[in-house]
């Protein structure tokens, strides 16, 4: 009887834990009228939101997918090396732009003029810039690099 007792504690235990959510907010606010998108579990929802009708993309596996699509026809991105492919593509032709040391380059450049933002701290800075009034927005935990991508763009082409 004890086994069973303890299981079901358990279960319940982990079925009451929440999905850590990460937040993105406008420049350095941390207001919860400034969030922009929320990253929780693999989806990209719009502002504070955690209904399946508001997820703008989501992220599974290296890939960045339209909404709640899985289709191979809803790749927005593709993520490989530090490379943001568009598409289901991995052609170098492709590349839309390039993350490498804290920098986002646009396609295949690691020029400092191709600089599009400068990633430091959480916060997301106006091409090589890294003064405060010049954060676009600020993410309020760890994220792996494709989720990046998946915030980048529902922040600059979803907002």
């Amino acid at each position: 009887m004890k086994p069973f007792f303890l299981l079901f504690f358990v279960s319940i235990t982990f079925a009451s834990v929440n999905i850590a959510q990460v937040k993105v907010f406008k420049g350095t606010s941390t207001y919860s009228s400034d969030v922009i998108c929320t990253l929780s579990d693999e989806n990209v929802f719009k502002k504070t939101s955690n209904y399946s009708s508001d997820i703008i993309c989501k992220v599974k596996g290296n890939k960045i997918y339209k909404g709640t699509s899985s289709y191979s026809s809803d790749v927005i991105y593709t993520v490989s090396n530090g490379n943001v492919f568009k598409g289901n593509s991995t052609y170098n032709n492709d590349i839309v732009m390039t993350i490498k040391d804290g920098k986002i380059y646009k396609g295949t450049s690691t020029y400092s003029s191709n600089v599009l933002a400068t990633i430091k701290d959480g916060k997301v800075y106006s091409e090589n810039s890294s003064y405060s009034s010049d954060i676009e927005f600020s993410i309020n935990g760890d994220v792996t690099i494709e989720e990046f991508v998946a915030i980048w763009y529902a922040v600059k082409y979803c907002y």
